[in-house]
């Protein structure tokens, strides 16, 4: 896209508006639709001033990308980029089943037409009440219909100055969203009073300038707005397969109950992190079923977690044999993804650890931004720190600050040592920064 607009005029009797960019140090003009602004909510009066508001400079940015892709389409004949909550099962297998290398470069294109493509997000997640989940999950470990076998005994929730201790480390550590599973199947399991310890957590950590995310299984309306009230950010309830398939892994909740809880956190006005795992014995048309519900919600998730399954000893699914997907499968599922729900974060989660680093890079390339740092996800392993920030500085990626509720105007280096001065520069301001703090 253009790293800078020049200047914007729009012709009376014409139904096109002309902007002159800069693109990689030339000059070009872009004759684009009046209907495009009227998609992106731009009005045509405010147009000339477009390059002193970043906003209107950023909704050019796209409409150029678009006019000089034109030709470019997601396979469905629609547009790349678009936002969409229409799409069709069919249209979905259409883009998942494309050559590979098509995929990504798609993916790549509306990557980078939403976000900062070196950008990436690093969340930390803690188990804040282990074991004890009455819920029958066949990939899961908690469930206590199988503790036995998992050897993973319930625990009690855990104390806020503990859980405060874990979240400030993890915010020196770089995490600027802080995660905290609860193995419930929902706050009125447990009654009120650990329901408020968990608010009280809620609302400390974000006072840290963190985003707040909790997974704590099915709410209710009032529970639902206790947590935005307390500052929670993003409330995590994944849906892990397509409707068809998903029987086969649960049998204490439905697929209807798991979409009711999503409507309830989205109605308190809290940002919806939802997504799958990839790996559970499932078919590829399955895969299609769950990417196809995400993508036809009312709105978008905020994060969209795909998870590789990590077979733990003792569950009904490890003990069945199954095995986690492929690295090139986790590519494709990040790809068509991104693809589908353009503006969201594309999280990188669970098995990560099961990648090698060129694998993680492709699903980056193809529109991954956020990861979950730390070595321990809930009851699995976990990347180490030092192995990501290696991965970081190798792959030339950069940390992804916590939203502060504004869009962040980002531009895209012209070349590799644009790029590289710009690093640092960051890592400079970032030296400055912890110097004033000690």
């Amino acid at each position: 896209p253009p790293q800078r607009i020049l200047n914007t005029s729009r012709p009376s009797t014409s139904s096109l508006c002309r902007a002159t960019t800069m693109i990689r140090g030339r000059t070009a003009v872009a004759e684009i639709p009046r209907r495009f602004f009227s998609s992106q909510g731009v009005s045509l009066s405010a147009l000339p001033v477009a390059s002193a508001k970043s906003g209107l400079r950023r909704s050019l940015r796209v409409a150029i990308f678009q006019v000089q892709n034109r030709n470019l389409s997601s396979g469905s004949g629609t547009p790349l980029g678009t936002i969409r909550t229409d799409w069709t099962r069919e249209e979905i297998s259409e883009i998942y089943h494309r050559p590979l290398v098509e995929l990504m470069f798609d993916a790549a294109t509306v990557h980078r037409m939403h976000h900062n493509p070196r950008e990436v997000q690093q969340a930390t997640l803690l188990s804040i009440k282990t074991g004890g989940c009455p819920e029958t999950c066949s990939y899961c470990s908690q469930s206590s219909k199988w503790s036995k076998d998992t050897k993973l005994p319930a625990e009690k929730l855990m104390d806020l100055d503990s859980v405060y201790d874990a979240a400030l480390e993890a915010h020196n550590s770089g995490s600027s969203r802080f995660c905290m599973g609860a193995a419930w199947r929902g706050p009125s399991q447990v009654g009120p009073k650990q329901f408020e310890r968990v608010l009280d957590m809620v609302s400390r950590i974000r006072a840290l300038g963190m985003e707040v995310c909790t997974t704590l299984g099915m709410l209710t309306k009032e529970q639902a707005h206790q947590l935005k009230h307390a500052g929670l950010s993003c409330y995590n309830h994944n849906v892990d397969t397509s409707p068809e398939f998903y029987p086969k892994i649960t049998s204490s909740r439905t697929y209807d109950e798991r979409l009711d809880t999503i409507g309830k956190v989205r109605d308190a006005g809290i940002g919806v992190c939802s997504g799958g795992i990839i790996g559970l014995g499932e078919k590829e048309d399955d895969r299609v079923g769950l990417l196809h519900t995400l993508a036809t919600l009312p709105q978008h998730p905020e994060s969209v977690p795909i998870n590789a399954l990590v077979a733990v000893e003792g569950t009904p699914l490890a003990k069945m044999g199954v095995k986690g997907p492929t690295g090139m499968e986790m590519v494709r599922c990040v790809a068509t993804a991104r693809i589908l729900m353009p503006k969201s974060n594309v999280r990188l989660s669970a098995g990560r650890m099961e990648m090698t680093l060129a694998e993680q890079g492709m699903c980056f390339l193809a529109g991954a931004n956020s990861i979950f740092a730390g070595d321990k996800l809930l009851t699995t392993p976990n990347a180490e720190r030092n192995a990501d920030a290696e991965m970081f500085e190798v792959l030339g990626l950069v940390n992804k600050p916590a939203f502060n509720g504004k869009p962040e105007h980002f531009e895209i280096p012209a070349d590799r040592m644009a790029s590289i001065e710009k690093a640092a520069e960051k890592k400079a301001h970032k030296g400055a920064v912890e110097h004033q703090a000690q």
